[in-house]
């Protein structure tokens, strides 16, 4: 009897388990249907909020799944977890109901043409990896609330038309790891709190309207990689904390309004590979310093103060193509080293106030492509070597002190696109060849001592569209084709010693 009835309360408990079951099952089953149906409500009122010329969100219909809609993507419970509506050309409001979408991790408005108001409740989507609603025309100020999104990652709001101050409590968004608030109208001081996003590797802030100093707590980034903060109107330095960035790879403070003296502990960042402060205020010499960034290949100081010599450890920068320090104050000579730069392909000097000789062996070893030293104080014959590896376009020496001929390498440079050397103490004869470089366009020799006639190849050319032969000593009478270069629109030859009769071609000229 006993054993009978052991057996029917197991049998009850088993029943009443299954019931339990089932009743939570049901329960489960019926609140994801819900959340699910709720969710189609949010995504059909956002749908009607748009404006899609493209009918790009044609399936966005009852009548099918929510999960098979275009953009939409579902986690294994059918929730929406990735909303991505890119490159759609929408326009209109993004409904507040998008805060109903709790699951949501991913969410990609980009490349679209919204022109509203940014929606504040996106703030509530506290579950969000990914934002980004770069390159369109938001308005207004960009919301409080993202930090509260500890999950975080990339928050992209670049190219939109917002303003404002930059919200503060985005630096309790520890997990960031990419922040772009690029290309709108944010104004006010960079947040020192930004200071706490110790996993960040993108910093972009460029192209806004930011003020006041730069902070050093920005140096705490011990993460970060890329730094684009240029093209504001900050004030003061740099901070020298900056040198506590070793992983930076990229940073860019160009056109920031930044002064004082460009500080030594950048030469800590080893990494680096791009150091761009082109027009600001920088003044004092360059530091010795940036020899030891061996990485770097992009290196631009140019329209700033700087004074004093160009440090010969620039010459330790084997990895450089880029070297720009035009429109400074700078003197002394070209450091020799620099001619050993074996991959250099644009060297750009001008309007400084540098003497002596480019150095011998400059486009020997590496593939020279730019070379602008107009506008200083240099002497010396133009080196021989300039378009060794057949890569130089433009050749820009006018308004210094060379002498000697001109180099007769120049003739076989069929890459020539520009040569700009008047204004210079040049003798010998116009090098034969030049008339036959395909894609030269541009030939300024003027203002030099010349002798000898003008090339018959000249009249012979297919590309020349600009030649300046004036203020030399050429004898030579001139050529009756000259005329026929197709492309011809000014041809100068005044001030020489030019004999002959003027080629009637010239008197039926218009």
């Amino acid at each position: 009897m006993k054993k009978k009835k052991m057996q029917m309360k197991t049998k009850f408990f088993i029943f009443f388990c299954y019931i339990v079951i089932f009743c939570f099952s049901y329960s489960f089953s019926a609140a994801s249907k819900a959340s699910s149906n709720d969710e189609v409500s949010a995504l059909l009122s956002i749908k009607s909020g748009l404006v899609d010329p493209l009918n790009s969100l044609h399936d966005w219909k009852l009548d099918a799944d929510h999960c098979n809609w275009t953009g939409i993507k579902c986690n294994t419970d059918g929730m929406v977890e990735n909303l991505d509506l890119s490159h759609k050309n929408l326009s209109g409001i993004v409904s507040n109901d998008i805060q109903s979408l709790q699951n949501l991790t991913s969410l990609n408005l980009c490349c679209n043409a919204f022109s509203s108001l940014f929606p504040k409740s996106i703030v509530n989507l506290t579950t969000l990896n990914i934002l980004d609603v770069s390159q369109n025309f938001f308005i207004g100020e960009f919301p409080l609330g993202f930090g509260k999104a500890l999950k975080l990652a990339s928050l992209n709001v670049s190219s939109n038309e917002f303003n404002g101050s930059i919200p503060l409590d985005i630096g309790n968004a520890t997990s960031l790891e990419m922040l772009d608030l690029r290309g709108s109208f944010f104004e006010g001081s960079i947040p020192k709190s930004f200071g706490n996003l110790n996993k960040l590797k993108f910093l972009g802030l460029s192209g806004n309207n930011l003020t006041g100093k730069i902070p050093g707590e920005l140096g705490k980034l011990s993460s970060l990689e890329y730094m684009i903060v240029g093209y504001n109107e900050f004030e003061g330095e740099i901070p020298s904390e900056f040198g506590n960035l070793t992983s930076l790879k990229y940073l860019d403070l160009a056109v920031s309004n930044l002064g004082g003296e460009i500080p030594n502990e950048l030469g800590n960042l080893k990494v680096l590979d791009t150091l761009f402060l082109y027009n600001n205020n920088f003044e004092g010499r360059i530091p010795s310093q940036i020899g030891n960034i061996t990485s770097l290949q992009f290196l631009d100081f140019s329209d700033n103060n700087l004074l004093g010599k160009i440090p010969d450890e620039i010459s330790l920068l084997k990895n450089l193509k880029l070297l720009n320090f035009m429109g400074n104050r700078l003197s002394g000579f070209v450091p020799s080293g620099i001619g050993n730069l074996h991959q250099l392909e644009v060297l750009e000097l001008w309007n400084n106030s540098l003497s002596g000789p480019l150095p011998s062996n400059l486009g020997e070893n590496s593939p020279l492509q730019w070379l602008d030293v107009s506008s200083n104080s240099l002497s010396g014959e133009i080196p021989v070597t300039l378009c060794s590896k057949g890569n130089l376009t433009k050749l820009i020496l006018f308004n210094n002190a060379f002498s000697g001929p001109i180099p007769s390498s120049l003739s076989t440079c069929s890459s020539l696109v520009r040569v700009r050397i008047h204004n210079n103490l040049l003798s010998g004869k116009v090098p034969v060849g030049l008339g036959k470089l395909e894609k030269l366009q541009r030939l300024e020799l003027a203002n030099n001592s010349l002798t000898g006639e003008i090339p018959d190849d000249i009249p012979s050319s297919v590309s020349l569209s600009f030649i300046d032969l004036s203020r030399n000593k050429l004898h030579s009478s001139l050529p009756s084709t000259i005329l026929s270069i197709s492309n011809l629109q000014v041809f100068i030859v005044s001030h020489n010693s030019l004999v002959g009769k003027i080629p009637d071609q010239f008197q039926d000229s218009p």
